[in-house]
């Protein structure tokens, strides 16, 4: 396993912000799932720097794993209460419609 260094420094935080912005995620979104202090980026990328030496870079890894099925079971979560509310809605649609028809 290779020392943690500027050039892998660096090479982390491209791929975190690039990874990112794939996801429609932010950095404060990665600072919760990381339990960081901050959402700035040396503090993200020092607790990515303490994966990094506890594990290697399948620490690493393992950890951005885990930030992204999180992030995809919100999703998922929030596409679920997207769905209870939708008919409700098509509901309203038609009670109005019904209403309309009923004052003509």
């Amino acid at each position: 396993m290779a020392k943690w260094n500027k050039e892998i420094e660096d090479e982390i935080t491209l791929l975190i912000k690039d990874w990112l912005k794939h996801q429609k995620k932010t950095q404060k979104d990665l600072k919760r799932v990381l339990n960081a202090s901050s959402e700035r980026m040396p503090v993200l990328i020092e607790i990515l720097k303490s994966e990094y030496s506890a594990g290697g870079l399948t620490q690493l890894v393992r950890v951005l794993c885990t930030a992204e099925q999180s992030w995809e079971q919100s999703n998922q979560i929030n596409r679920s209460e997207k769905n209870i509310q939708a008919p409700f809605d098509q509901l309203d649609l038609l009670l109005e419609e019904l209403k309309e028809d009923c004052n003509t």
